[in-house]
């Protein structure tokens, strides 16, 4: 049962005949027509007597018609509940972002805001996760998409994880390296490239070698995954990554079986302190980037 079906029996009934119902409502009479049979069909009741000059309401069409009035002023109003939110949500959110952020679910989400909800007003902030969370905790900032390991989420922040994944080690095809898994003791000798201190990667690479009693080296550092992905496939050293930062790049992603802390990704804001407007951003990124 669909809401066109009933406002068609609504103004066959309203009209008298489905040709001024078909002209009202701007369809071809046999579109009406088809739609009604399938609503009757779905029912197992003839709403509608056309065996006489007028249509008539058979018992069941007498009973129904109430019915389908209240459903169609019920899906009006939630249309124009809707509409007034939208309209009535305003303000300005302040939205922090892990550097480099290029997620497209995350930036879809940004520039949908502004054609559904314009009086919504969005400034973005990139930042290293660990300074992203306090300025989220000192209230400079709304809200956040940051990396972080374990749970290396500060008191008083409320997380929402979007992605929680082992890090890998990223290297050339026919690399001494190139196997089907390596352990992170595998590394000792190689250089290691790996994102800057105080994001979630590096964070889950640290910890995993502290647990297992190795001492953490990184040789060359960058904001950004692409940077190092691409000096990796120049031989520049072995690229520690998450799985999802390698996507698309021409390297073989290896799994580290003793890497224990897994790199999240996350959503941040402060316990109890969502404005209106933030709230409907952070909605609409956690569906975005949860289905993506």
């Amino acid at each position: 049962m669909e809401m066109h079906q009933l406002r068609y029996f609504a103004s066959i009934v309203e009209e008298g005949s489905f040709t001024a119902a078909a002209h009202r409502l701007h369809v071809s009479q046999s579109g009406i027509s088809t739609q009604l049979a399938k609503l009757e069909t779905e029912l197992g009741q003839r709403l509608l007597d056309r065996s006489g000059r007028r249509i008539r309401l058979t018992p069941a069409g007498e009973a129904v018609l109430p019915l389908a009035k209240d459903a169609l002023a019920t899906f009006e109003a939630i249309r124009h509940t809707a509409a007034g939110f939208a309209d009535a949500v305003r303000g300005r959110v302040r939205l922090g972002m892990i550097m480099g952020c290029a997620i497209p679910a995350f930036l879809d989400t940004v520039a949908e805001l502004g054609h559904t909800h314009p009086g919504i007003e969005v400034s973005l902030h990139e930042g290293h996760s660990d300074d992203l969370q306090a300025q989220v905790l000192a209230g400079s900032l709304d809200l956040a998409l940051i990396g972080y390991a374990g749970d290396g989420i500060a008191p008083g922040l409320e997380a929402n994880v979007v992605l929680d994944e082992p890090i890998t080690a990223a290297v050339p095809a026919g690399h001494p390296l190139d196997r089907p898994d390596l352990r992170l003791g595998d590394l000792r000798d190689q250089r290691i490239l790996c994102l800057s201190t105080g994001t979630g990667i590096r964070a889950a690479y640290e910890d995993s070698c502290h647990g297992i009693g190795l001492d953490p080296r990184v040789d060359i550092d960058a904001s950004s995954p692409a940077t190092l992905l691409r000096l990796a496939e120049r031989g520049a050293g072995v690229a520690v990554l998450s799985a999802s930062s390698t996507q698309g790049a021409a390297l073989r992603t290896i799994p580290l079986t003793d890497a224990a802390t897994h790199a999240r990704l996350g959503l941040i804001t402060r316990r109890g302190q969502n404005s209106p407007a933030a709230q409907l951003l952070r909605t609409g990124l956690l569906a975005a980037l949860r289905a993506g």
